[in-house]
């Protein structure tokens, strides 16, 4: 069985801060290795990956990866397979989301989003060529990598990151009942957050307990994030946020603002802040260890 590492007091909250500046290089140079490749893709493909992929953003799922992976046990080397596979998912699912036929946005990340800068057809291609890549990424992680590669499908396809955005699609504000909602959220975010946790845990070795507990505590982190972004959408603006607030109203969707309302939605992000505080500790994330000052940056975030 794995080492679970004793996490070390951090004094200050800016810890955190270090920590996601780092991961966010630590992946910015683990994703340009894992795309050496791709000058010999054809020009405009190989330009759209890159636009999407590395066009800025938080970097939270490799991080969770990164951060799962070491507290463990595990190294960066160990994670790096997993973190690269998470953000290409991610990325193809935003690159996807943004098109005119699903959620139909015009910026993602403060910059105008795949389509708006190349066209319609690119971006489905880079979509595409990002979810291959991941798997293809995960193929070489060595002996553990099918396993990975299996929880990563699981988050990805139908009961996760598609079935999301399936039910998503299909329900309307003004129709919105929280119970519907929270299955969008479990599908498109949730999941997606969960198995970035569960894949740190597996990159170092955790046993299948271990790592089930660990997805329980991404799941709750994953509603929290929604939950919050779904706030941010009424109460925020374009510079803060990257991207255009307000779709959500002018697009009739179904988000917890509409089920229960701002104060309502602010209350449930409050709940499943405190669940997931409760789950790390439960996993022996004592505060004020990077996994439990993560939770709170979450539930604080403004974008």
């Amino acid at each position: 069985m794995p080492r679970i590492r004793a996490s070390s007091p951090l004094q200050e909250p800016a810890h955190l801060d270090a920590w996601l500046a780092d991961s966010r290089a630590w992946i910015e140079g683990r994703l340009e290795e894992q795309l050496a490749d791709a000058h010999e893709w054809p020009p405009t493909l190989a330009a759209a990956v890159r636009h999407a992929l590395f066009g800025g953003g938080k970097r939270l799922r490799p991080a969770l990866v990164r951060l799962m992976c070491r507290e463990h046990g595990g190294d960066d080397g160990q994670a790096a397979a997993s973190a690269g596979a998470v953000e290409m998912i991610h990325t193809y699912s935003l690159v996807h989301d943004d098109l005119p036929c699903m959620d139909d946005d015009d910026l993602r990340r403060g910059r105008p989003t795949v389509h708006r800068q190349f066209d319609e057809a690119t971006a489905v291609l880079a979509g595409d060529a990002l979810l291959t890549r991941a798997f293809g990424v995960l193929a070489q992680a060595g002996a553990d990598g099918a396993r990975q590669a299996a929880s990563l499908a699981r988050a990805a396809g139908p009961a996760g990151l598609v079935g999301g955005q399936v039910l998503d699609l299909a329900l309307a504000g003004s129709e919105a009942r929280a119970e519907a909602v929270r299955a969008v959220h479990e599908g498109k975010t949730a999941a997606l957050i969960a198995v970035s946790a569960e894949l740190g845990a597996m990159a170092a070795g955790a046993e299948n307990e271990r790592c089930a507990a660990v997805r329980a505590f991404g799941v709750t982190l994953g509603l929290c994030f929604q939950a919050i972004d779904d706030v941010l959408d009424v109460t925020g603006d374009a510079a803060t946020l990257g991207k255009t607030p307000g779709t959500d109203a002018r697009h009739d969707r179904g988000t917890l603002v509409a089920a229960l309302g701002l104060e309502g939605a602010r209350g449930e992000a409050a709940r499943l802040g405190q669940l997931a505080s409760d789950q790390g500790r439960e996993l022996g994330f004592a505060p004020p260890s990077l996994p439990m000052q993560l939770v709170a940056r979450v539930l604080e975030r403004d974008r």
